[in-house]
């Protein structure tokens, strides 16, 4: 009887065993991703702000979908270069990729609307008009053409003027000055009689101490701090007139977002969301005590772009803008489509955000 005891109860051990053997197995073929996705960035890697709020979407992903998605970031330069990530994508030689808008000009004109306009859309406003305006429809339609789903994946806030190795006192002082400026900024500084140049973030500062640019634009003090850029240049400039509120992208390659079922495509998208609205307010907490690091402990000379230059350059800006409208079809509807919300949100503006700053900050 002792001898049948023993074996029934090594008999059930072993059943015991082995379901658990299974349930092991069961959850680690579960905790393999079924899709292993590659990201593209235009940024430097783990670059704050910018490349962590790409490693936070993939991050984010990845854990919402219960690691059913697997992303890998992969910064500038690593898999393709910086302004190569759009082809990139498009080709399907990475499923995502994160930047802005605004680099890809060459595509299309219309397409530096879904970044930043000069004078244009703040974030809340950019945010208003692409999630409740058309916008995203209109940007969905122009991404189709190469085979790329577009997501709002990030916003700077309203960013600084630039870095300057000289003063600018007058418009006559942006005449003949080489600065590196993106997108519809730098045809409105072109006009102004200046050279704009499209550099990509890790070569900024090289560049600027070496005297092969006269100034740059950033972001603003959270990643100019970053990137030590008070070592090359002395003056600072703000506003930001050329990026008000810059919104950064998730693009998607179409075939690849089509391929996943429905509640992962959600995911996906959703995902974006939440980390447009994240990087809002990561920039919105980072930049003021990163702006009196740059004044009081590494003595930047701040200064603010005299009225006439302003007055200028937002002359300029209108008539560049008006000029894309000009391009094709898709371009005409994204800028009257951008105008008309532009309108409707400077008359609120003007009543709610601009006049209770100034009730509450008086002169």
């Amino acid at each position: 009887m002792q001898r049948r005891e023993f074996i029934k109860t090594v008999g059930a051990g072993s059943v015991a065993l082995g379901a658990g053997l299974a349930a092991v197995g069961r959850s680690e073929a579960k905790s393999k991703a079924e899709h292993k996705w590659k990201m593209v960035t235009t940024w430097p890697k783990n670059f704050p702000g910018l490349g962590t709020g790409a490693n936070h979407l993939a991050a984010l992903i990845g854990e919402m979908t219960g690691g059913r998605i697997e992303v890998k970031v992969f910064g500038a330069g690593e898999l393709v270069p910086a302004f190569e990530v759009f082809d990139a994508v498009s080709r399907g030689t990475a499923e995502m990729g994160h930047g802005a808008a605004y680099y890809w000009k060459g595509k299309s004109e219309a397409a530096q609307f879904f970044s930043t306009v000069p004078f244009g859309l703040t974030a809340q406003e950019m945010n208003g008009w692409l999630y409740h305006g058309g916008g995203m429809e209109l940007w969905t339609e122009l991404y189709a053409g190469f085979g790329l789903v577009p997501a709002a994946a990030g916003n700077t806030g309203v960013q600084m003027g630039g870095w300057f190795n000289k003063e600018i006192n007058s418009v006559e002082d942006l005449k003949g000055l080489k600065m590196r400026i993106p997108g519809l900024g730098g045809e409105v500084l072109q006009r102004a009689g200046g050279t704009p140049v499209n550099l990509p973030g890790g070569e900024l500062f090289t560049a600027l101490q070496n005297r092969t640019i006269d100034a740059t634009e950033w972001v603003g003090p959270y990643n100019d701090l970053a990137f030590g850029l008070y070592k090359a240049a002395k003056y600072y400039y703000y506003p930001g007139f050329h990026e008000p509120g810059t919104t950064l992208e998730a693009m998607i390659n179409k075939k690849a977002l089509e391929a996943l079922p429905g509640d992962l495509r959600s995911i996906v998208l959703n995902a974006c969301k939440v980390v447009n609205q994240d990087m809002l307010a990561e920039y919105t907490a980072r930049n003021p005590p990163a702006l009196q690091a740059l004044v009081r402990k590494h003595d930047v000379d701040l200064r603010i772009y005299p009225n006439d230059v302003i007055a200028r350059l937002r002359e300029l800006s209108a008539q560049v803008v008006a000029e894309i409208a000009q391009r094709d079809e898709l371009s005409g509807r994204v800028y009257a489509s951008y105008q008309k919300f532009l309108e409707q949100s400077r008359e609120w503006s003007r009543i709610s955000e601009f006049t209770y700053l100034s009730a509450r900050d008086p002169g």
